[in-house]
């Protein structure tokens, strides 16, 4: 998990990923920060991320993007 907490800290800096749990809910990670995630997590951890699993409750939370990775891994 803090090689994930790494990508979202150099995609978005300021967000309290330990804590927040309303990351796209509440604008925190916009479309381009998504779509910059996707890219780094699809390339760091060699998984195919498809655009069903692009929704917002794969993202809301570092544990929610955690979970993805692990699905897909």
């Amino acid at each position: 998990m803090d090689e994930l907490l790494e990508i979202l800290m150099d995609i978005q800096p300021d967000a309290d990923y330990e804590n927040c749990t309303t990351l796209i809910d509440d604008g925190i990670l916009d479309s381009f920060a998504v779509l910059s995630l996707v890219s780094e997590l699809q390339e760091t951890y060699d998984i195919s991320i498809g655009p069903a699993d692009i929704v917002p409750e794969n993202f809301n939370s570092l544990q929610a993007i955690y979970d993805l990775v692990e699905r897909l891994q």
